[in-house]
């Protein structure tokens, strides 16, 4: 599924009056929902015992740490563009270290112009941030590693 044809479902979206679509293809689940406000879920994944993170990060990014037990991955709910703060002069949201709780917004994710907010689902502290300020992710790409 490309670009395009997203922007034509949301086109269908607009011109039928539908609030919510869900397409299912290869795999693949999108599903668009109109709102004022969007909020994005996080997906949480659990690392392997002993196991690491994905090889094949590119020169200049950062370093992709150990597993650990009890360390949990937070995950790109979608593809787009990674930012830390709500605003380039504002403080970012969360810092390596920081204690978070449920609910806390940890960065938002800019796709097709909407800024979506990506909230922690459960308390502990930041042991990693994985990715840059404004670096594109992709989905289910790791972007901070949480320590429960």
């Amino acid at each position: 599924m490309n670009l395009k044809e997203i922007k034509e479902m949301i086109n269908l979206m607009n011109e039928s009056g539908l609030s919510e679509l869900e397409l299912e293809r290869d795999g693949l689940r999108i599903k668009l929902r109109k709102g004022s406000a969007p909020e994005v879920s996080m997906g949480l994944a659990p690392l392997p015992p002993g196991g690491t993170l994905s090889a094949g990060a590119q020169a200049g990014e950062p370093s992709q740490p150990e597993a650990e037990e009890g360390v949990l991955e937070v995950k790109a709910p979608m593809v787009g563009t990674f930012y830390r703060a709500p605003a380039p002069d504002a403080p970012p949201y969360a810092e390596e270290g920081q204690r978070i709780e449920k609910g806390q917004v940890l960065c938002i994710i800019e796709a097709m112009k909407l800024m979506n907010e990506i909230k922690s689902e459960l308390s502990g502290t930041i042991k990693d941030i994985l990715v840059r300020n404004g670096d594109p992710v992709e989905f289910d790409q790791t972007l901070f590693r949480i320590k429960t």
